[in-house]
């Protein structure tokens, strides 16, 4: 008996196109950002270097070190993504907007075809859904979240309404049930949307629901970031039931 190849059906045979992932050291939640990806395509994944302190401001500028930034976007590009996303609120936010726009520089510097960050991303998602005043939760300490009200003022926007877990550490392990309080805590009529920042935060599963329990757009680190990625290279994000994936224009590659 021979194995005929031609008769499998399945995603691997799709051709792939690829996103790149540059990624904070301590990202834990590969397999969230590829719920959002479509069958055919690929994501390449890396990290930028440890940084021995907890998750203050400290930390986001270290991660938004133009430098290590580049060598990072050289290191995904090996497999020829499309696009390449810089998979961090708060190392995108952290110094303002020109902070952010040099970092879309840097990639660009390195190679990149196109390039994305979770903060652009964020102020991208918002123009789509024609929201200028929204509600924030965030994980961080004040300070830090301080710095994204900032940078979302520069660019138009208003928080009307924010709180911050105030965690130093191991944000992945935020449970939903958490979320779910911090939004509805700090939901309010004045809000046209609510953001919940941190990459590293897990989302996916809550989005659809809380858009249906406060009436509203839901907007998150990693849904924005992928939503913006694919629409770079001409897809649509997976997302039943998320008002961003349902309003993202498809755009031809």
């Amino acid at each position: 008996m021979t194995f005929d190849p031609s008769l499998v059906v399945g995603p691997e045979l799709l051709a792939q196109h690829g996103i790149g992932v540059v990624a904070p050291f301590d990202f834990a939640l590969d397999r969230e950002l590829w719920r959002w990806t479509p069958d055919d395509v690929s994501l390449f994944m890396t990290r930028l270097p440890y940084v021995p302190v907890p998750v203050t401001v400290e930390m986001a500028s270290a991660l938004s070190d133009q430098s290590i930034v580049r060598q990072a976007t050289r290191d995904v590009l090996a497999p020829e993504p499309l696009t390449v996303a810089y998979a961090c609120a708060s190392g995108s936010f952290i110094r303002g907007r020109a902070g952010e726009l040099q970092l879309h520089e840097s990639m660009l510097q390195a190679g990149a075809p196109v390039s994305t960050t979770t903060s652009g991303a964020l102020v991208e998602s918002l123009g789509l859904l024609g929201a200028r005043r929204i509600a924030v939760v965030t994980p961080y300490i004040d300070a830090v979240t301080e710095r994204l009200v900032s940078f979302l003022g520069e660019h138009g926007i208003d928080v009307v309404s924010s709180v911050g877990l105030g965690l130093l550490s191991h944000i992945w392990k935020v449970g939903y049930g958490e979320i779910v309080s911090a939004v509805s805590a700090v939901d309010c009529p004045e809000a046209e949307a609510v953001f919940i920042s941190c990459t590293n935060v897990p989302t996916y599963d809550i989005i659809a629901p809380l858009e249906q329990m406060i009436g509203k757009p839901v907007l998150t680190a990693n849904q924005v970031t992928m939503c913006s990625a694919l629409r770079a290279m001409g897809r649509t994000a997976s997302g039943p039931g998320q008002s961003l994936v349902g309003l993202a224009p498809f755009t031809a590659a």
